[in-house]
């Protein structure tokens, strides 16, 4: 199986491809998405969960997702259908880095995704360039919440600590205007929620060729997370507003 069948079958219990719990995602959206209508976009949208939850959230709201993923971008058509909100939401496949838009947008989303543009500004920089007068953008990032082992900065690569990823939103124009670090419990929670469903996926379907790399890549990623970086991790969700 490929990477992204992997993530499809860990996901399927925990849409939202963060440690975040579903109150969390709501009071983000709640201080993020503009509340008479207005325009969203999500750069990087995957499955569009984000978008799909904002514009049930509000029912005068329009909103675009972007990805590169063939398999992500129809799955969010089938579930925009399913929700009743598949005429206020356009999809895009292609990349995110590459979308151009001709009207702006009153709230820019980029959770988890800031690697489609090559780090934490340069995703900024990408929504900036998106955001409309008196926006706002709803970015998630993780962070070092210890002191990281090498097998964690092999993982996911060189990040800061809290103050100073914040302390770089803020020297590069942002003002947080409402903000979450994900819980012990909410990151906990989507481990074991992706590793449960590797594992119950792959004992449900014994004759399925690929089921024995399926658990073998639950049993992996567990030992990443509990022997690698369970202690270090961090996840940072702001809401933010450029600054004059």
């Amino acid at each position: 199986m490929n990477h992204e069948q992997i993530s499809g079958i860990a996901h399927a219990d925990h849409p939202i491809k963060a440690p975040l719990a579903d109150d969390s995602v709501r009071r983000l959206l709640e201080h993020g998405a503009p509340r008479d209508g207005g325009r969203a976009l999500d750069l990087g949208c995957g499955t569009a969960e984000w978008l799909l939850r904002a514009l049930s959230l509000h029912p005068r709201l329009y909103a675009e997702g972007v990805d590169t993923s063939e398999v992500s971008v129809e799955h969010a058509r089938r579930s925009a259908g399913l929700h009743g909100v598949a005429e206020r939401l356009v999809l895009h496949q292609q990349a995110a880095a590459d979308f151009v838009s001709e009207q702006p947008f009153d709230l820019v989303l980029s959770v988890g995704a800031t690697h489609a543009f090559g780090g934490l500004l340069p995703t900024l920089a990408a929504a900036r360039k998106h955001l409309a007068p008196g926006g706002r953008v709803l970015l998630g990032e993780s962070f070092w919440d210890g002191e990281p082992s090498p097998e964690a900065v092999e993982i996911f690569g060189e990040l800061h600590d809290l103050a100073t990823t914040v302390d770089l939103i803020v020297a590069d124009g942002w003002a947080p205007v409402h903000a979450h670090v994900s819980t012990r419990g909410e990151l906990d929670a989507y481990e074991w929620s992706c590793l449960g469903s590797l594992a119950s996926w792959a004992l449900d379907h014994p004759d399925d060729p690929n089921a024995a790399e399926v658990l073998a890549t639950a049993h992996a990623r567990r030992a990443e997370w509990l022997k690698g970086y369970r202690d270090s991790f961090g996840f940072l969700s702001l809401v933010l507003r450029p600054t004059p």
